[in-house]
């Protein structure tokens, strides 16, 4: 169903999948490559053929970097409308693989995606904390770093013997047996996405809009999802810098979602300082880990049980949002959800022992079993001489300007101890009428 505010299509031809019934004239003919750059350079609407002309030569090898890097700088100057951003969703979606899954679960699947942050580790804790409470966390299509953030692959590889990549029928099996799953994207699923993400990385267009909407809704397409939310961050760390901006996207992800058919809520978040104590792969296991222990830091845990209290309600498999964020704080601290996190690992690749002692022992025990860095450099703060920071590097040590620049974000105060407040902002629905 159409989202709000969508206008009737000014030309059948231009958003039909095919001929336009009854017409006897042959459709016309395909615009080339450097046409559709024009075309979008100079402000002008693409079409649903155009698009999905572009995404198949993505695809099948025609398109030449240069024209790839050149249509998405377009894109980033020139914007998309609604429609053309669901087109190049639907097309993207289209460029490889469905995923189907048993009609018995068809109220169960639900995911969550996240624009990415500076120690955004949540999907790692909330993944099995679902699973815990009865959903099938359907395959987390999930990225590497993207700009100056990390990616959740990136984090789990950090655990010896994790494999992100598995077949559709790995990916059924860890569903039945687990719960959840987190893998990236194979060649068979979504690879139009996988090439512009790479290209997007390299070309500055990391931040555009219609873009990011149509890699993140793009690999949920394909899940066949019952409900999705997306964690979408604003401030110093992340992305957007600013909430107006970030409501920009979670509105467009809505109802561009609305439109294809899924639903889904945008939370916004602040991200104007990390999130959690630790930045960096293994470290970030580390404190996930944590909160699965029921401890860590209080704002990785608000957010993960907001999200999942969210997802829960929005899914109908909690009368209110409360009811929702109590069933995944519970998951937390009986261990239900460490108890899928070791599964989840030992299914796809870790070793059964190695997942057993990750997530049985110490925090201590932890950091002996996992990838460290060669040094660790640890800052004093100027009043007591206590540390303050620690940066674990493999590099040589931190220089003389960048000690002066990790002082310097130091502020030491008289004021007593504050609690940072919970970085949920606001959460943007669908709107009436829209699915």
């Amino acid at each position: 169903m159409a989202a709000a505010g969508l206008q009737a299509p000014t030309s059948v031809c231009d958003l039909s999948l095919g001929e336009p019934r009854g017409s006897t004239d042959s459709p016309p003919e395909p615009k080339q490559l450097p046409e559709l750059i024009r075309l979008k350079r100079d402000g002008g609407r693409l079409s649903k053929g155009d698009i999905r002309g572009f995404v198949r030569a993505v695809v099948d090898g025609s398109a030449q970097g240069a024209q790839i890097g050149a249509m998405l700088m377009a894109i980033r100057l020139q914007g998309m409308d609604l429609e053309e951003t669901m087109a190049l969703t639907q097309a993207l979606a289209n460029s490889g693989q469905q995923l189907e899954w048993p009609e018995a679960w068809h109220r169960q699947l639900v995911d969550k995606h996240s624009t990415g942050g500076v120690g955004d580790k949540v999907s790692l804790v909330l993944a099995p904390a679902l699973a815990a409470c009865g959903c099938k966390q359907v395959p987390m299509i999930s990225g590497r770093g993207l700009g100056h953030t990390g990616g959740t692959l990136d984090k789990l590889e950090s655990i010896p013997g994790f494999t992100v990549i598995q077949s559709p029928e790995q990916m059924q099996v860890l569903l039945e047996r687990v719960g959840c799953c987190i893998v990236g994207q194979s060649k068979k699923l979504v690879p139009a996405d996988g090439i512009l993400y790479e290209a997007r990385d390299v070309t500055a267009t990391v931040d555009s809009l219609p873009l990011i909407t149509a890699s993140i809704l793009s690999k949920k397409v394909v899940e066949s999802l019952s409900a999705l939310v997306v964690d979408v961050k604003f401030g110093g760390a992340a992305v957007f810098s600013s909430q107006a901006e970030a409501q920009k996207l979670a509105r467009a992800l809505v109802d561009v979602g609305a439109g294809l058919g899924l639903r889904v809520a945008a939370a916004l978040t602040a991200m104007d300082n990390p999130l959690g104590r630790s930045v960096g792969h293994t470290l970030e296991v580390e404190e996930a880990l944590l909160c699965m222990d029921g401890a860590g830091p209080p704002d990785l845990r608000d957010l993960v049980t907001r999200l999942g209290g969210t997802l829960l309600w929005l899914n109908g498999q909690a009368e209110a949002q409360a009811e929702g964020i109590a069933r995944v704080a519970a998951a937390l601290d009986n261990s239900s959800a460490r108890d899928r996190f070791e599964r989840m690992l030992a299914m796809q690749g870790v070793d059964p022992g190695l997942a057993r002692a990750l997530c049985s022992g110490t925090p201590a025990q932890r950091r002996q079993l996992l990838p460290r860095a060669r040094e660790q450099e640890e800052l004093l703060a100027p009043a007591d001489g206590t540390p303050w920071l620690r940066v674990h590097l493999d590099t040589p040590a931190l220089s003389g300007p960048q000690l002066c620049a990790l002082q310097g974000a130091l502020v030491l105060s008289d004021r007593a101890p504050f609690i940072s407040p919970s970085p949920f902002a606001e959460l943007i629905l669908p709107q009436i009428g829209t699915q």
